[in-house]
């Protein structure tokens, strides 16, 4: 909602003032709600341009044709219905809560960032957790992983509590909920090649090196690259490629639940369905849970089973993506919904 009054505060002031506006982006959905006029740039080139609706609508170029059949749909698919695998992820009453002072004489400031939040992953599926910046759904994947510890509630991984795990025990716990994170350049050491990043995890679980190593150059290839890529550093990478890397990197240690926090927000339109293809590959090839945090609807509904829509660190509804998107009910949803780029295209 906060993108959809941004573009139009934008429309209401170029309006005002009749000025002219030079909007650069790779997402269509926001063309179509703000552009008059549309040029397609590819490898610095023009390659189309014309009014926004004759472009839209009857595109010429491939790479137009391409950019468009990457924007995710506004209405989610209908999906299988999921078979009764057994659970693997189960948050129980989860609560976080984070206190600060606001200046030097200032009392204590408390905010609940996450509050009596409950839900359960299966194996083999794929649960979203959306909301805008701020409703605490990166918190609940933090808590997921054990990378924070709860106020009140539990985190139980194939049926253990993670909370009450210490030492060792939580280590080889860790080792079944790996994350891939929002920045795929950030999230890998510059210094460090590839192949070592992804075969950390293992090198310091006991595997042996060489073997380590050998593994990293077949994730490499399970995720769509190069073997020999392992030899490379992180910034000879495009920001798809190296998300890719995280890919592999977090499926390095064999995890049961994968938490992909906001992994494609960094990304261009087609880049972003080609990392979503693969994540949506890789959890049937390998059976994988994965918890999906997202704050826009759309890439939610093209790859998860269920989505668990956050406010205000609350899950306020939760059901299968086809029913959420036919059938919301929650005035927030409604709202998520009604603010999705992209409306004239529907």
């Amino acid at each position: 909602t906060t993108q959809a009054q941004i573009l139009a505060l934008i429309r209401d002031l170029q309006r005002r003032r009749r000025m002219g506006v030079v909007f650069i982006t790779h997402d269509f959905g926001v063309v179509s709600d703000i552009a008059d006029r549309v040029i397609v740039l590819e490898k610095g080139k023009a390659v189309e341009e014309g009014p926004a609706g004759e472009v839209l609508a009857h595109p010429r170029h491939p790479y137009t044709r391409a950019l468009l059949d990457a924007v995710p749909s506004r209405r989610a698919p209908q999906r299988p219905a999921a078979r009764e695998e057994a659970l693997v992820c189960e948050v129980e009453h989860l609560s976080k809560t984070y206190a600060s002072r606001t200046g030097l004489f200032a009392g204590r400031r408390v905010v609940s960032a996450v509050r009596d939040v409950s839900f359960a992953i299966r194996k083999g599926e794929t649960l979203g957790l959306v909301g805008e910046s701020g409703s605490g759904k990166s918190t609940v994947a933090r808590l997921v992983a054990r990378l924070l510890d709860p106020d009140q509630g539990r985190v139980r991984l194939a049926g253990t509590d993670l909370a009450q795990l210490r030492g060792r025990k939580l280590r080889e716990a860790r080792r079944r909920v790996q994350m891939v994170f929002q920045d795929p350049f950030a999230s890998l050491n510059p210094r460090r090649r590839v192949g070592a990043s992804i075969a950390d995890g293992p090198i310091a679980s006991g595997v042996p090196r060489k073997l380590a190593i050998a593994r990293a150059k077949n994730l490499l290839a399970l995720v769509g690259l190069d073997p020999r890529a392992a030899e490379r550093l992180p910034h000879e990478f495009s920001g798809g490629q190296r998300q890719r890397i995280g890919i592999a990197r977090a499926l390095a240690l064999e995890p049961l639940l994968l938490v992909a926090d906001e992994p494609v927000s960094a990304l261009d339109v087609s880049v972003q369905k080609q990392v979503l293809d693969l994540l949506e590959t890789l959890k049937a090839r390998l059976h994988l849970a994965m918890l999906f945090i997202t704050h826009d609807l759309q890439v939610a509904a093209k790859i998860c089973d269920r989505i668990a829509v956050m406010s205000e660190g609350e899950i306020v509804e939760i059901k299968s993506s086809a029913e959420l998107f036919a059938n919301p009910e929650h005035p927030y949803t409604k709202a998520l919904l009604a603010a999705v780029p992209g409306r004239a295209r529907s």
